[in-house]
């Protein structure tokens, strides 16, 4: 879901998953491509691996961190919508290392992404 919200270029959905930091990071990366006229047309072909690499609670606040390997055919487009990187016919493997968090003491049950890294 934020993978797909971040290629639409979706703020309003990455606002309501990820906590304020990774959001700002997002945000300013979309307001960038919008700025250049590019748009991507990304999927996230499958995922290889979710492996739990880390998890922990400092009350109240619980936290898990997974590293995913997964594939992605990943295209960017500039505004007359003519591919200027990538290739939906190649998926290339990325590697993240994602945190979660949620505060236990809440009634939302929603985790928020609050740490992106490269794995």
């Amino acid at each position: 879901m934020i993978l797909e919200a971040f290629w639409r270029g979706d703020k309003d959905e990455l606002g309501q998953l990820c906590d304020r930091d990774v959001y700002e990071g997002f945000a300013g990366a979309i307001d960038a491509r919008v700025a250049a006229g590019e748009t991507l047309d990304n999927r996230l072909v499958r995922i290889e691996e979710a492996t739990i690499v880390g998890a922990g609670f400092d009350n109240p606040v619980a936290r898990i961190t997974v590293r995913f390997r997964s594939d992605i055919a990943a295209v960017t487009r500039d505004a007359q919508g003519h591919v200027i990187a990538g290739s939906l016919d190649d998926a290339v493997e990325a590697v993240d290392i994602w945190s979660f968090s949620r505060n236990v003491a809440s009634s939302d049950p929603d985790w928020l992404l609050d740490e992106t890294d490269e794995g």
